[in-house]
Order: structure tokens, then C-alpha cells, then sequence
């Protein structure tokens, strides 16, 4: 049976920070939808204290910032897209047009459309995340939508040239700085100079994945990406010190940002809480490591592998770094992620930034029912049919007239009974199902 060594914070008390998010998130929205423009200017002035002539970069902008990038960066972002555009390429030739004749006469298919507008947000505050526009811009571009626009917050008085850099050549169509709900809404309701989206992907903060959560209808999202979550399933085959790394590593991303390791060996377990605290003392990013480790931190003692792997899936964590003998078999047993890393040699970070997977992963346990963003969710995969003759017509109209009237559906079967005469020379009396 499974034993907690370190627990992480209440359910009430998330409960009652998510119902403060909720109510903020709704205000802002509405005070978008409402006055647009001059709603963006307040909030960005109010929140990021930025309220320049124009949110979006001009191409001069644009080269500016570029300009001020040194070259190495320049050369490391180009290399982390090459491996984000391989991998979604990849992943776009396995996704195949079909059409097949599953009857004489009937020809059923299916088309991979690309969405036509998308909106990709960026994370800024605490870290900006470059990696985020490789992640969404890139893989939005090999599906092949037609518009991409991308916001991120300013950073340090202006945009953040890095980051400008990686949606420019990523492919954004047009950047803006923007942050928070307010980009969100911006690029999802629209204002007086932004034009509307269909579709808003990338993560965020808390009060960014309540923002997607609120507009999911109105516009489509990739998935609801909150604040990072880690899970670190170990055993004695590794050591205290790479399993506290790699908590840290992702815990380091803000103060509400779940680190849960799980294992078979209380040694392990206790040794990775000392290490954790060792490396707290050092870490430049203890203070919001440390809390959200104080807060969302978690150790926990399973007896067997098949119990790991019951307690992986019941947490259904965003990534999962699997570092025992075997890990291969957490990948032919887990069920519920958004993302394995097997072995000691690969980490969360290089998913992350680099190694070509995507970073934008279900949290908040929505990894029982949908994975990450990849190629295919920027496509719409539209079915389309078929009647090649007269003779398939009438056949399924009868079936079709039949059901139709069993359901009480006397204009459907009449879709249906009109080809029947038609096409079958049949006299089917009005209303009434095909004999």
C-alpha cells in the first residue's frame, strides 16, 4: 500500500485559490469584450505597466529585437525549432487522407484541414519562455495554418528579444506585446486592431489556462496547460541527488508547480528529501522552488513497480521521468501523462527546450482524457461521402427510412424516401417507412 513521506498542500485551500482566479478571469474577459482596445491598454498598463503606441511589432521592431540577440542564441533557438519542425513533420505523414468504398456505390473518406487562424500565447513573468513559441508557432506552421499570431508579455520594459526572435522565425504572421488574460482575450474576442482567432494554444499561469477554460467554445484550445507538474518515478538505481535535481528542475517554474516523487525504496526517498533541502541552499531559484515544494511536494513510498504504476496513473502528471532498471515498462503499462522521459539520460528540460517533443502538456489531471499539443491538433479531420449509383441510393434509403421512423424523425426518412422512389422506382407512401 502506497505511504505518503511528505504531503503537499489541502484541497481546500487550491480550491479556494482556483475560485479567486475563476472570478478575476471572468471580470477581465468581460471588460475586453465590452471596450476592446481601450480595455487592453488599461489592463496592460494596470498589470504590466505597458501601454506603448502600438502592441503590435513592426518589421523594424521585429529586426531590432533580433538585432540585440546574440548569435550563439540565435544559432541554439534555430537548432531547438529544426528538432520541433522534424518531429511535428513527422508526426503531419502519419496522419493520412482516407477514402474507401465500404459498399458497392458508397465512399466514405476523411480530410486533415489545418484550422485557419490560431492564437499562440507565450509565457513571460518570471521566466520567459522562449521554447513556448517553437512549441506552438513551429508545429501550427507544419500543419499548415494560414494565420498565426502570437503574443507575449513585456519583459524588463519591452519585448523580450529572444522571444521575438523564435516567433519571427517560428513563422508568426504577427507579434505583439501582450501578456496575460488580456493577450488571450485580445487575440480570442478580438479588439479594434487585433482580428479575431479560431483557435488559442500555449500554456500559462493559472489565470492563462482559466482564460482558455472560459473561451473554450467560442474559440478552440489546444488543452487546459497550467502551472507545470513533475513526477519522478524512481528506484535504487539511481540516487538521491538526480531525483532532487530533477523535482527542482521543474518545481523551479513558480510556487504552485506539483513535484512528486514516487518509489520503491524508502532509502531513496528519504535521501532525495535531504538532497532536496542541500540543493535548496544553493539553487538560484529556491524561492520558488522551495515554496512550491513546501506547498505541492510530495514523496511517495509504493511496495511493487505495478503499484508505481497505479499511483502514476491516478496522479496522471504532466511529465513523468521514469528512472528504475526497467523503464520500458512504465511505457508499455502507464495510461495517464502527458509525457514520459525513460531513463536517466533524458529529463524533463530537454522535452522542455530542445529534444523536438512538444512542450504544451495536460496538467491538472486532465491526462486521463487527452495528451499534448502535436501537430494534429491544429488540424480538423472532416469526413466526407459519397453514392455512386442508383442502386446504393435506394439501398440505404431504406435502411436510413427505417430508422428514421423508429426514431420518430419523419422529415429525416423523408430525405430518405425521396431517393427511394427516385432512384429505386419504389412507391413509398409519404411518412412512412420503406418496407
Amino acid at each position: 500500500m502506497a505511504r505518503y513521506l511528505k504531503r503537499g498542500m489541502d484541497a481546500t485551500a487550491i480550491k479556494a485559490a482556483d475560485a479567486k482566479v475563476r472570478e478575476t478571469v471572468e471580470t477581465i474577459l468581460a471588460q475586453v469584450e465590452e471596450k476592446k482596445d481601450a480595455a487592453i491598454r488599461d489592463l496592460s498598463e494596470k498589470f504590466d505597466s505597458w501601454s506603448p503606441q502600438s502592441f503590435r511589432l513592426s518589421e523594424q521592431d521585429i529586426e531590432h529585437a533580433i538585432a540585440q540577440v546574440p548569435r550563439r542564441d540565435l544559432d541554439d533557438i534555430r537548432f531547438a525549432q529544426a528538432q520541433v519542425r522534424n518531429f511535428a513533420q513527422k508526426q503531419r505523414d502519419t496522419m493520412l487522407d482516407l477514402e474507401v468504398e465500404t459498399l458497392p456505390g458508397v465512399v466514405l473518406g476523411h480530410k486533415h484541414i489545418p484550422v485557419n487562424a490560431i492564437g499562440c500565447y507565450v509565457p513571460g513573468g518570471r521566466y520567459p519562455m522562449v521554447a513556448s513559441a517553437h512549441m506552438s508557432i513551429v508545429t501550427a506552421k507544419v500543419a499548415g495554418v494560414k494565420r498565426i499570431i502570437a503574443c507575449a508579455p513585456p519583459f524588463k520594459g519591452g519585448p523580450h528579444p529572444a522571444i521575438v526572435a523564435a516567433m519571427h522565425f517560428g513563422g508568426a504572421d504577427e507579434i505583439y506585446v501582450l501578456g496575460g488574460v488580456q493577450a488571450v482575450a485580445a487575440m480570442a474576442l478580438g479588439t479594434e486592431t487585433v482580428q479575431p482567432v479560431d483557435m488559442i494554444v500555449g500554456p500559462g499561469n493559472a489565470y492563462v489556462a482559466e482564460a482558455k477554460r472560459q473561451l473554450f467554445g467560442r474559440v478552440g484550445i489546444d488543452l487546459l496547460a497550467g502551472p507545470t507538474e513533475t513526477l519522478v518515478i524512481a528506484d535504487d538505481s539511481v540516487d538521491g541527488e538526480i531525483c532532487a535535481t530533477d523535482l527542482l528542475g521543474q518545481a523551479e517554474h513558480g510556487p504552485t508547480s506539483p513535484a512528486v516523487l514516487l518509489t520503491n525504496s524508502e532509502k531513496l526517498a528519504r535521501d532525495t528529501m535531504s538532497e532536496v533541502e542541500r540543493l535548496l541552499s544553493i539553487l538560484p531559484t529556491a524561492d520558488a522552488a522551495g515554496q512550491a515544494w513546501k506547498d505541492y511536494g510530495e514523496v511517495i513510498v509504493c511496495d511493487s513497480q505495478d503499484e508505481m504504476v497505479r499511483e502514476a496513473d491516478r496522479i496522471a502528471s504532466e511529465h513523468v521521468q521514469v528512472m528504475t532498471r526497467d523503464p520500458d515498462y512504465f511505457l508499455a503499462n502507464m495510461k495517464n501523462y502527458g509525457a514520459l522521459f525513460l531513463g536517466p539520460r533524458t529529463n524533463v528540460a530537454y522535452g522542455d527546450k530542445v529534444i523536438g517533443t512538444n512542450h504544451t502538456l495536460p496538467t491538472k489531471k486532465n491526462a486521463r482524457f487527452t495528451g499534448g499539443l502535436w501537430v494534429g491538433k491544429f488540424m480538423k479531420t472532416c469526413t466526407y461521402q459519397k453514392v455512386l449509383t442508383d442502386e446504393a441510393s435506394a439501398m440505404i434509403g431504406e435502411y436510413c427510412s427505417r430508422l428514421c421512423i423508429l426514431e420518430g424523425f419523419v422529415g429525416h426518412a423523408e430525405q430518405a424516401n425521396i431517393r427511394v422512389r427516385r432512384y429505386g422506382g419504389r412507391n413509398v407512401p409519404y411518412g412512412q417507412a420503406a418496407e
